[in-house]
């Protein structure tokens, strides 16, 4: 039976989580104020706060993706 284990002796890598939560913090400083306006700005473009954390979340899905395929991320046991 093979079983999704992670590697790094336990230490969990979630890109995605961690891109949010960086989205999340950098919230509390109205830095998503700031690049809602800079996108409207440079591409003339409404974006709501939900297209800000979708930002966020595909930066950390990339980020999931090429760790899994360097094999940083998991390994079949």
């Amino acid at each position: 039976m093979k079983i999704l284990t992670k590697i790094n002796k336990g230490e969990s890598v979630v890109a995605i989580v961690s891109f949010l939560l960086i989205g999340w913090i950098l919230g509390w400083f109205k830095f998503d104020e700031l690049f809602i306006q800079a996108i409207k700005e440079l591409f003339s473009k409404e974006i709501t706060k939900a297209s800000y954390y979708f930002v966020f979340f595909c930066i950390g899905a990339l980020g999931d993706i090429v760790l899994f395929f360097k094999g940083i991320y998991f390994f079949l046991s």
